[in-house]
């Protein structure tokens, strides 16, 4: 299972040809066990009203219709997932994708991320 930091939503909605192929390669090969973190849509729409993110539809039409396009599934952020990422030892300090980072620890899945700072973390896999 396979866990898309939000670059990697983005990016794969709009922008492949910034994926590299072993990305594109898992992504087509998983339809069924792509997932983000609920935290990706809050990202998101943050970067939107902050300005930092255009996109052509609102994030309340955009984010579904990416998910519904490329099959990804939606993991919502509980209880266990908040306390895990707030427990991390304080090598990220990005709260989203300290979140991202638990969920993956939580579900057993590896992130598909840009990130350098993520695959320090000893019990996280990573792609990339």
């Amino acid at each position: 299972m396979y866990l898309l930091d939000t670059h990697v939503l983005l990016w794969l909605a709009s922008n492949q040809e910034n994926l590299p192929e072993e990305v594109i390669e898992i992504i087509k090969t998983n339809p069924n066990n792509l997932f983000i973190s609920s935290i990706t849509a809050f990202e998101i729409t943050i970067k939107t009203i902050k300005k930092k993110l255009k996109l052509p539809l609102t994030p309340e039409k955009w984010i579904p219709g990416a998910l519904k396009q490329h099959h990804i599934e939606e993991i919502p952020m509980d209880s266990r997932i908040a306390i895990r990422s707030a427990l991390l030892p304080a090598i990220h300090n990005d709260p989203c994708d300290r979140v991202i980072i638990a969920t993956a620890m939580i579900h057993h899945m590896v992130i598909l991320t840009k990130d350098q700072t993520i695959p320090k973390y000893p019990e996280i896999k990573t792609t990339w």
